[in-house]
């Protein structure tokens, strides 16, 4: 099924669908605090935000290249949630991430002298293997920056794929600065994993598949780190189905988001330590936040025994691996944090790199029971 942009007859000021129990975030939801953001900060003139227009001309570059990745149903989930959910399996794209689609685009996007110099990113696992994946199918040189503590699963795949892999430790120095350097001294793009107009338009179209699959949801539940997948998200969800509600998940530890959107403008914390490696950010992105500021209904925020339990879940119902960070929109809806009964809810899981070791740990450790 094809929706096209406005088709939806519901109007985008109907009462919000599936809000109203958020016991993990503080004060009442968007649709009653709106009032309390004065004159938030306008984007800067400098920032090229994207559109929907650019999610779709994404589609097209990553077309043959990035899975249609499946959407999957459980009746559990269903009986737990209180809902009809539909899960965006990204787990099963390639490099094992949503993050394939936007380093794709954004490579593919680039002018020939800036491939032929290669690109520079920095990431904690995710975008490094995406962004080195693509670049290798493309012919592009990578150079990826990663903090030491990066998960072995992420760092061995990364320089699998043929990267150059440059350390950093999270704690002390400054990834941005690092690869700002490196991008410098080399001639070459810099592409980071989230505040980045062609990397936000190439994560949109993992919701724009599943609008297009599952038809009208009245609630989309997205994973949020440093705001890649939320606010692209966002443009195909609005673009598509105005009236639909959308909430965004973060680790109760990095709730940057949740403070930001709350506040009006961007809220900058110290690192965050959570299992959720792939969001262990200290704000969102410039051009991320000039999106979701004015499309997201919500952000809530969930602890790593949640992500844990949901990972169990997938595990032994649904016979699938996601990550920590992947679970993130699903332990949402599954765990309580947000009150969906009755609705059709589509949840983005955003990956699934994570080695066995870590995952069966995770799983057998008593503290997150």
């Amino acid at each position: 099924m094809v929706l096209q942009p406005g088709s939806c007859k519901r109007r985008r000021d109907a009462t919000l669908p599936c809000l109203g129990k958020f016991p993990l975030g503080p004060g009442p939801p968007r649709a009653q605090w709106r009032f309390l953001v004065v004159n938030p900060a306008p984007a800067p003139a400098s920032l090229r935000i994207p559109t929907f227009d650019d999610v779709q001309t994404a589609r097209a570059r990553i077309a043959g290249a990035a899975h249609r990745t499946p959407v999957l149903t459980s009746r559990t989930a269903d009986a737990q949630a209180g809902a009809t959910v539909f899960f965006k399996a990204e787990n099963l794209q390639r490099a094992g991430a949503f993050k394939f689609r936007g380093a794709y685009n954004a490579i593919a996007a680039l002018d020939a002298r800036s491939r032929q110099n290669g690109v520079v990113a920095f990431s904690s696992g995710n975008h490094a293997q995406a962004l080195a994946y693509a670049a290798r199918l493309q012919g592009v040189s990578a150079t990826v920056v990663m903090p030491r503590d990066a998960p072995e699963i992420k760092v061995a795949a990364t320089r699998g794929y043929g990267a150059e892999i440059v350390f950093y430790d999270r704690y002390t120095e400054d990834r941005a600065e690092i690869s700002l350097r490196l991008a410098a001294d080399r001639g070459a793009a810099l592409i980071p994993p989230y505040d980045h107009p062609d990397v936000i338009a190439g994560q949109g179209t993992a919701a724009l598949e599943l609008i297009e699959d599952v038809g009208e949801i009245d609630l989309l539940v997205v994973p949020l780190g440093g705001g890649g997948l939320l606010p692209g998200s966002a443009l195909s969800a609005r673009a598509l189905l105005p009236a639909c509600s959308i909430v965004g998940v973060e680790p109760e530890a990095g709730n940057d988001g949740q403070q930001s959107l709350r506040k009006g403008e961007v809220v900058q914390i110290p690192v965050p330590k959570s299992i959720a490696d792939g969001a262990l950010v200290t704000h969102v992105g410039n051009h991320n936040f000039a999106i979701l500021k004015d499309t997201v209904d919500d952000i809530v925020t969930v602890t790593d025994g949640q992500l844990v339990e949901t990972m169990r879940f997938f595990a032994e119902r649904m016979k699938i691996v996601v990550e920590p960070t992947g679970c993130l929109a699903a332990a949402g809806v599954l765990q309580g944090a947000i009150a969906c009964g009755g609705k059709r809810v589509g949840i983005l899981l955003s990956g699934g790199n994570i080695d066995l070791k870590t995952f069966s740990a995770l799983l057998e450790r008593r503290a997150f029971r």
